[in-house]
């Protein structure tokens, strides 16, 4: 990440507590409000901080894919790709697995490419991640495998099947969307296609380091229109993660105690008002945001009993809003909400003793690391069942 690309007039504008943004982005800018389609009006009021970015709507009496019917509704072929994503999403704890989380982060990175400053250059959400080699950046480290699992689905519903969808909406409604509903207590986002492809790589130095300073990375959201606010809302995605690549020694060690569930424990442990285990990871850019003056704020609301819905309703406003980060036909997008899985509103770890245990230590030992990986497959930690066909060696955590 470099300061040095950010719009001057924001280099020095951290913004207050309060602070929000209720800017509109692409086409939005320009049009008429009388040019406005049902869909540019609902996006529009949605980004002004008006209306649910939330939504329980099914699909009722789904069509079958190669139908008539599925082929006159947008939303069809969506509802049938995300139900192909979900099996992969949702692990056999409950628990949603690493390409979730990968998914998750693949929609950061690449609608995150993006800035006012740097928007005559393009970027944004536009697919460039995976339809380039923009993948294989070092900034983009740890999300090859989610660009080839994308570039296959990609191959299979569009090019083999012939469907009309674009790798953008692969990546940000379909790949965020479902996996972030996917993970237990996860928000229900509103979902919408129609974005169009880039095959230009996007400027990466615009992304985020783990060790930026809490006022640098203020300022490198304030260019993307993100507040201070949203921010810290779009931040606790890291509940679901095991980091591999921010410090090699621990990798797979979760950043919450809970990972694979979409909760608030990451708040409360990033933040110090409960005690975090010892193989809980926290990246110094959360630790900072966490504490500063700017952030502290809106980072403390989201702790408690009362925490989780707050939290849910922000993430899901600020993560509609960065997926339209270069988007600039927004007015004709469509939206496919209803294609959605439903989300999982109560859930309890089926092995959260065994799980105590492997949190205990920060320790790195075969048993440690097999933990870790099925940890990342979504599956059961069983003690009884670890080093399969190994029974003579000890278990250390």
């Amino acid at each position: 990440m470099k300061i040095d690309v950010l719009n001057p007039a924001d280099l020095n504008n951290f913004g207050a507590n309060d602070d929000d943004s209720f800017e509109l982005l692409g086409d939005l800018v320009t049009l008429n409000s009388a040019n406005l389609t049902q869909v540019g009006r609902e996006i529009t009021d949605l980004l002004m901080k008006f209306g649910a970015p939330e939504s329980d709507v099914a699909y009722i009496n789904v069509p079958a894919l190669n139908s008539t019917a599925c082929a006159e509704d947008t939303c069809c072929v969506w509802k049938h790709i995300a139900d192909e994503m979900t099996d992969l999403f949702r692990g056999q704890s409950g628990r949603c697995t690493k390409w979730a989380r990968m998914a998750i982060r693949l929609g950061f990175h690449d609608a995150g490419a993006w800035s006012k400053a740097t928007a005559y250059q393009g970027g944004g959400a536009d697919g460039s991640i995976c339809l380039t080699n923009e993948y294989t950046f070092v900034e983009n480290s740890g999300l090859e495998d989610m660009c080839l699992q994308m570039i296959n689905w990609y191959n299979e519903w569009h090019n083999q099947k012939g469907f009309n969808i674009s790798m953008a909406d692969l990546i940000r409604y379909m790949g965020a969307n479902v996996a972030t509903v996917v993970c237990p207590l996860g928000p229900r986002i509103r979902s919408f296609v129609g974005r169009i492809d880039s095959a230009i790589h996007n400027n990466v130095e615009l992304l985020p380091s783990p060790f930026s300073d809490a006022a640098d990375l203020i300022r490198l959201f304030r260019d993307k229109t993100i507040s201070p606010h949203s921010l810290v809302a779009l931040l606790g995605a890291h509940t679901t993660s095991q980091q591999r690549l921010t410090n090699a020694t621990r990798t797979g060690d979760p950043q919450d105690s809970t990972p694979g569930v979409w909760d608030i424990l990451y708040y409360e442990e990033t933040y110090g008002a409960v005690d975090a285990p010892e193989r809980v990871f926290k990246f110094p850019s959360d630790v900072a945001l966490a504490k500063h003056s700017v952030t502290a704020k809106e980072w403390v609301s989201f702790l408690g009993a009362a925490g989780q819905a707050h939290w849910n309703t922000d993430y899901a406003r600020a993560y509609i809003r960065l997926s339209l980060l270069g988007v600039n036909n927004i007015n004709q997008l469509t939206e496919c909400t209803r294609a959605l899985p439903a989300r999982t509103l109560e859930y309890k770890n089926p092995d959260q003793k065994n799980m105590d245990e492997w949190l205990k230590s920060s320790r790195v030992s075969l048993t440690s690391e097999e933990i870790a990986e099925r940890v990342e497959l979504g599956g059961v930690v069983d003690f009884s069942n670890l080093l399969a066909g190994n029974g003579s060696r000890r278990i250390e955590l």
